[in-house]
């Protein structure tokens, strides 16, 4: 029961951040919301075996992932920070401001993926499963990457609309998750 108070609250902002967009399936906004859902709820189930036997296996494997994770969203939010152009022409209300960029951000680590915040979140998604691997867990990390995959695949979509030819070429020379391999 107090899982699920937990997450209940913690749950309100991520609803509020996601107002715009949690009707709207077309939007890659929708199905990252279920993914932070998923996220939040392994990590409730998980928080506390976050320091459990510290150097086994299932420790090490899960803060190799946090770590890259955590180099993702840093590398990313300070690659679109310095070169992201936020623009009011893209008057588009489903996207937050800092997603409104006017020029395609293809260098640092968006030389190299496409999708460093998503990718991010799919990395905690299973440094978090690692503190204390479940079967339930497992099924829900796997719903919660697939969600991100989805969202990726949406935003994708978005910048063609946006972008045109420019983003299907800047797609030809980067992978969409981890450099080099997917």
């Amino acid at each position: 029961m107090e899982q699920l108070i937990i997450f209940g609250i913690l749950s309100l902002p991520i609803i509020i951040i996601s107002r715009r967009t949690l009707f709207n399936i077309k939007s890659h906004g929708f199905y990252r919301f279920f993914g932070w859902e998923g996220v939040l709820w392994i990590l409730i189930t998980n928080y506390r075996f976050w320091f459990v036997a510290p150097f086994s296996l299932e420790q090490m494997i899960a803060w190799i992932f946090l770590f890259v994770g955590g180099f993702y969203v840093i590398a990313g939010v300070l690659e679109m920070k310095t070169k992201g152009k936020a623009s009011k022409i893209r008057d588009d209300k489903n996207l937050f401001r800092f997603e409104k960029t006017s020029e395609l951000i293809d260098t640092g680590i968006f030389k190299y993926i496409r999708h460093p915040l998503y990718s991010s979140l799919i990395f905690l998604t299973w440094g978090i499963f690692f503190k204390n691997p479940t079967v339930l867990l497992f099924v829900i990390s796997m719903i919660s990457s697939i969600l991100f995959v989805i969202t990726a695949i949406m935003d994708e979509k978005e910048c063609i609309a946006y972008f045109g030819d420019q983003y299907r070429d800047y797609m030809k020379r980067s992978k969409r998750f981890i450099p080099f391999i997917i």
